[in-house]
């Protein structure tokens, strides 16, 4: 089984029913080497090139019987252009 959500397709999915918590990884779950969490309290892993390889939800059934969806703000990287970029490390 895999879940695929805002383009990022995890193939380790495992649910734990009692604690109402969804782990989602790519790959090996060691890859993930940085940490951040969501304004909806979701934990959110990534490699050592940025890459999003891992999200734990929490409380998801809770959510969706309650809200009717499952909310999740995830972190969109954005490419500076060069001339910016040269603009930002200029002494």
């Amino acid at each position: 089984m895999s879940v695929t959500i805002d383009n990022h397709t995890f193939d380790r999915v495992r649910y734990d029913a009692d604690r109402d918590v969804l782990y989602l990884h790519k790959g090996e779950p060691s890859t993930a080497v940085d940490f951040d969490s969501t304004r909806e309290g979701h934990a959110l892993r990534f490699n050592a090139e940025g890459e999003l390889v891992g999200i734990t939800l929490v409380s998801p059934r809770h959510w969706i019987e309650q809200e009717g969806h499952l909310p999740i703000t995830l972190p969109h990287q954005l490419d500076v252009e060069d001339a910016t970029r040269s603009a930002l490390v200029a002494p």
